[in-house]
């Protein structure tokens, strides 16, 4: 891995896809477990955790559903604060058990204005899976049951990651450089 410029950002490389598929594998190994003979709704949260869904979901040996919902709180590398939903959710979750797969959580804005709606449809469970995890930068009050890395508040690119739509085709994942 090499350094790379993204639009007008140079990173780092941070995560190889090695190490991304490892913490994928480890992830899958509890999600297996927990919810076996539980049927789960996967709940991906698009554009970003398309490519760790796409893997965590090949390494899962139980049956589930899948769905999309595309939320978003960013705009190039800083939270705008305000979490917008863009394309809702399509499945009756009343008495289900729900994994929302979310490629990143840093602050936790967008999962904070996310859950509290869940829930109100009467989900029987709602857990998280997040790929990475930032809780230098994390701000709010919520559980956060499949984790598989925990990484510094710096900013990402990468691995389905993006800065300003661009980058997430990448296989890696790269860290800012400062």
């Amino acid at each position: 891995m090499e350094k790379i410029k993204v639009l007008d950002k140079e990173f780092v490389p941070y995560l190889s896809e090695q190490e991304i598929d490892q913490a994928i594998e480890v992830l899958a190994d509890r999600i297996n477990e927990d919810y076996k003979d539980k049927k789960p709704l996967f709940l991906i949260v698009l554009n970003g955790a398309f490519m760790f869904a796409s893997d965590l979901l090949k390494k899962l040996t139980i049956d589930c559903e899948i769905s999309f919902v595309k939320l978003s709180s960013y705009q190039g590398t800083e939270s705008t604060h305000t979490v917008r939903e863009l394309i809702g959710l399509d499945h009756a979750i009343k008495g289900r058990n729900i994994v929302v797969v979310e490629d990143i959580i840093d602050t936790g804005i967008t999962m904070a204005a996310t859950l509290p709606g869940l829930r109100n449809f009467e989900a029987k469970s709602v857990e998280l899976a997040t790929l990475l995890h930032k809780p230098e930068a994390f701000q709010k009050d919520f559980n956060i049951k499949y984790i598989g890395l925990n990484i510094p508040n710096k900013f990402v690119v990468g691995y389905g990651l993006d800065y300003d739509g661009y980058g997430r085709n990448l296989k890696e994942i790269y860290q800012i450089a400062e």
